[in-house]
């Protein structure tokens, strides 16, 4: 099994099937401990299935997995006591407060001090921006402030990994900023943060590490940096010329030539360097009215890995 002394999370062929239908195949994953790790995938790719496995919501059909280095089958209360989550959106009971609807879930909780709660509910509210709204009814509680306190509940205790499903789902752009923000500020503290998110800009901005799903199987795991570099980036010449263009960009180690929108485009190889390659195309006389070299995006690195493209539902 992936070691579990630089992993907060690690599964081996982690499977779970419906009937006849296999949901989860084979998942090996490896969530190294004090990362933010980005979960994508498609609509149906099997991201909810395996948190809900990976916290014991859902029994696998096989495989192993272990949580902040216990085996989750022997010891998963031990793990789960030190584990914050948000999963397919906060449930709370309507006619409670905010603050109360926190005062029970901590009072369900054999390891907590009840000497401390109020001051820990507090500070959970505080941190996400729920304080004023303390005192209001849940049912009043607009989409993003459910959210809100639904992550408040996973903070209730200091936590060693917090796993979010869709965490700004329902924000306005100031709450997720404030999100985001919690989300660094609880890497930098120490805290594992497995994420599960539609939203690309947040995987790109948040996370240091990420799987991407596809119909049930991990295609891809890796630090961003290695994503990013996955494939190689574009270059783009705007000019009337386009081919004495071609010509001078295929003795550049550019390939993969194609023409489109006035513009001559190609694929940089590992000795491309640009200076040169643009006084080249100045020097062969050709009119040169743009030059860009551009790294694949996130989108693009999706599309190549799952042949799809990105699906908000999933």
């Amino acid at each position: 099994m992936t070691s579990t002394m630089t992993s907060a999370i690690a599964s081996t062929g982690l499977t779970k099937r419906f009937g006849s239908a296999t949901v989860v195949d084979g998942l090996d994953l490896a969530v190294p401990t004090g990362s933010v790790y980005g979960f994508l995938g498609p609509n149906g790719s099997g991201k909810t299935t395996t948190i809900r496995m990976l916290l014991g919501l859902v029994l696998p059909s096989s495989g192993t997995h272990q949580l902040l280095g216990h085996d989750f089958a022997s010891s998963g209360a031990m793990s789960l006591e030190r584990v914050g989550a948000l999963v397919e959106g906060p449930a709370f009971h309507p006619y409670l407060s905010g603050r109360a609807n926190l005062a029970r879930l901590d009072a369900a909780d054999r390891t907590a001090s009840a000497r401390t709660a109020t001051a820990r509910i507090g500070e959970a509210l505080d941190r996400v921006g729920l304080a004023a709204a303390a005192r209001k009814r849940y049912r009043a509680y607009s989409l993003g402030m459910r959210q809100r306190l639904g992550i408040a509940a996973a903070l209730l205790r200091p936590r060693d990994l917090l796993v979010l499903d869709e965490p700004t789902n329902g924000l306005d752009p100031q709450g997720t900023r404030e999100v985001r923000a919690l989300i660094d500020e609880l890497s930098r503290g120490g805290t594992t943060v497995f994420l599960s998110s539609h939203l690309l800009s947040e995987i790109e901005h948040l996370c240091t590490e990420v799987g991407v799903m596809s119909v049930g199987r991990l295609v891809w795991q890796g630090s961003m940096a290695e994503l990013r570099g996955r494939q190689r980036p574009v270059v783009r010449v705007d000019t009337g010329q386009p081919e004495a263009a071609e010509r001078v960009l295929a003795e550049h180690d550019v390939g993969d030539l194609r023409r489109s929108d006035g513009a001559v485009h190609g694929t940089a190889g590992a000795a491309l360097q640009p200076e040169r390659l643009v006084a080249a195309l100045v020097a062969a006389g050709v009119g040169v009215r743009g030059f860009r070299v551009e790294a694949p995006s996130l989108e693009e690195q999706f599309v190549g890995l799952t042949g799809e493209g990105f699906d908000v539902s999933g």
